[in-house]
């Protein structure tokens, strides 16, 4: 754990590392290890609502917590519905929550489960891809979001391991159905890596892959800051010449505010082109003699209703006083009804897809612009978060956690 730090204070009235805990073998593990090497931790569980046995399991869950002495937590879904994609939403649904739950309780730090199988596995995945260099990384042992430090202490260790250690403390686990039914993808690559005896060879693979990583990111932010110019709008000059693919595809990424990056293919041809164009929800163009990546209008989301800390676009957080938040207040993008002396003096293809406050279908704020109809609503601003920076800085292929603690992908 050490290697993984910086941690806060292990202190009553100090913030708490935060766990999720699903009650599997692999994160009830991680809670009894934690519990070994700091008091002030809060455990999230949380019931997806998808099985009809889920809401005991997550009850017998909070039992098994209390029973370590490791606060919990239970969080509750209640909108997850069965159907396409069912994995991808329960994911995207758990991590939202989870997040809002770490910063109720201050927590900037949030452990998973995941361990050495689940990265061989994830390897494997991202090779019969055809994953570029930074996806055959894998998962990183810390990935930065934008609200809480994601750390996987465990990507060392097996699945053989960690049940091991449970048995060894005389500990039951949950086990979870889904995670022996062969129509999900992972499932499967599970079983042919089991079959196949290659599971050490991936995760060396994702270790080598992730030291690699590394290097490139130190290189690459270096680079940007040499030449690129990033702006609170959402949007980045990349100077007289474009940046070379890799580069390109990190910064589109971060202006179309994606969790993944465009195809490697689609990106080289944009390079090779160098011709205004658009990709994946941002739109390459050249202004005053410069290449520019903005968001591309019809790719921003819908107008939502204005919350304080809500965000809108998966990019931008609204800050704004309770008081200004009226009934019929919503965001939406500022579109392309706005004068001249109104953009500042970018283009209108630039500030129409800026954050914009509207009431009653009246625009009347862009807080990016300094504009306002009244004096009134000069109290709003919207902070440019999008989920993935250019450069993230996770840390891939620990070398120091994985030479002391790797004990191999189960047999």
């Amino acid at each position: 754990m050490q290697a993984l730090g910086p941690w806060g204070p292990d202190a009553p009235g100090q913030a708490p590392v935060a766990i999720a805990v699903s009650g599997g073998g692999d994160s009830l593990a991680l809670a009894w290890l934690a519990r070994r090497w700091r008091r002030n931790l809060l455990a999230l569980v949380v019931d997806h609502g998808l099985r009809p046995e889920s809401a005991a399991e997550a009850r017998l869950t909070l039992d098994r917590l209390r029973a370590m002495d490791v606060p919990a937590r239970l969080i509750t879904l209640t909108d997850l519905h069965k159907g396409p994609a069912m994995a991808a939403r329960a994911r995207a649904a758990r991590y939202a929550r989870m997040v809002e739950a770490c910063q109720q309780a201050g927590c900037v730090d949030l452990l998973l489960g995941h361990q050495a199988d689940d990265q061989a596995e994830t390897a494997w995945m991202r090779f019969n891809a055809g994953s570029g260099p930074d996806g055959l990384a894998a998962m990183g042992w810390i990935t930065h979001t934008p609200d809480v430090r994601l750390v996987r202490p465990l990507l060392g260790v097996s699945r053989m391991a960690l049940r091991n250690t449970l048995r060894g403390a005389g500990l039951a686990w949950v086990d979870d159905p889904s995670n022996l039914d062969q129509r999900a993808e992972r499932v499967r690559v599970r079983f042919a890596l089991h079959a196949s005896g290659q599971s050490e060879q991936f995760w060396c693979m994702a270790m080598d892959a992730g030291q690699q990583r590394m290097v490139r990111d130190r290189a690459h932010a270096a680079t940007l800051a040499r030449t690129c110019a990033f702006f609170a709008q959402g949007w980045v000059g990349l100077g007289p010449d474009l940046p070379a693919p890799p580069l390109l595809s990190a910064i589109i990424r971060t202006v179309g505010g994606l969790r993944y990056p465009p195809a490697p293919a689609a990106v080289e041809r944009l390079c090779k082109r160098a011709q205004p164009a658009t990709l994946a929800g941002t739109r390459l163009v050249r202004w005053r003699g410069e290449w520019f990546v903005i968001r591309e209008l019809a790719g921003v989301a819908a107008p939502v209703a204005a919350r304080a800390g809500g965000v809108w676009d998966g990019r931008f957080v609204l800050q704004a006083p309770s008081a200004l938040l009226r009934c019929g207040v919503y965001v939406g993008a500022a579109g392309y009804g706005l004068a001249r002396k109104t953009r500042a003096g970018w283009p209108a293809l630039f500030c129409a897809g800026l954050p914009a406050l509207w009431w009653q279908g009246q625009l009347v704020a862009v807080p990016h612009l300094d504009w306002s109809l009244a004096a009134e609503w000069y109290g709003a601003f919207f902070e440019f978060r999008p989920p993935v920076s250019v450069t993230g800085g996770g840390v891939y292929g620990c070398k120091k956690a994985q030479d002391k603690d790797y004990m191999g992908p189960s047999d």
